[in-house]
């Protein structure tokens, strides 16, 4: 159901809760805060309602996150892993009730790992088609410029990024704060280079 729908409807939302709520009494769970992110999609992290939530978990105000579809926390397997690897490295738990999700659980946790092997699938492919469009344009004798030393990692994440929603100044931003240098050896990012690098693996969204 799109967040359009589920404004007007209410149903996605009505039906959420409710589910939340009944499995916290089932297992004896303290509710700190119940956030809706009423309006926006799923389709990435971009949301105030999840970066409410990750501070809270990050600042031990709470030990796990519950949703009740996993797709209304994102419909990218690439970000629930970049989740799931937070959670673990900030000692938090990751539950969706739909798919037996629970890494605070071994069976729940072996579910979260399979499908963060699907998400690792698909940052690979994502890397193949990067280097099969820049094979190509050199193939049709296209000049590419000077000659980059991106790591595949870093084109990687670049995509990924702009894939999610990430504004151009917003991946440069992270890529500065994060010291990663451009594939000129500079030390500054600026959102025209991360265009360049996106119009060069052919994956620049319009």
């Amino acid at each position: 159901m799109s967040s359009d729908e589920q404004v007007s409807s209410g149903v996605g939302l009505a039906a959420q809760r409710p589910a939340i709520l009944a499995e916290a009494e089932r297992r004896g769970w303290q509710i700190v805060d119940v956030i809706e992110d009423a309006g926006f999609s799923g389709s990435n992290l971009n949301r105030p309602g999840i970066a409410v939530a990750l501070e809270a978990l990050k600042a031990r105000r709470a030990d796990a996150l519950v949703v009740a579809k996993l797709d209304r926390l994102s419909r990218s397997m690439i970000d629930f892993a970049g989740v799931m690897e937070r959670s673990t490295k900030e000692g938090w738990a990751l539950v969706a009730l739909d798919l037996g999700v629970d890494t605070s659980t071994p069976a729940g946790e072996a579910m979260a790992n399979a499908l963060a092997t699907f998400a690792q699938f698909e940052r690979r492919l994502i890397g193949r088609r990067t280097k099969d469009a820049l094979a190509a344009k050199r193939r049709a004798g296209i000049r590419l410029g000077r000659r980059s030393t991106l790591s595949a990692t870093t084109v990687e994440r670049i995509v990924r990024e702009r894939q999610t929603g990430s504004t151009l100044k917003a991946i440069a931003d992270k890529l500065n704060v994060d010291g990663v240098t451009t594939g000129q050896g500079g030390r500054c990012w600026r959102a025209s280079s991360v265009s360049a690098v996106l119009r060069a693996a052919e994956l620049l969204s319009t």
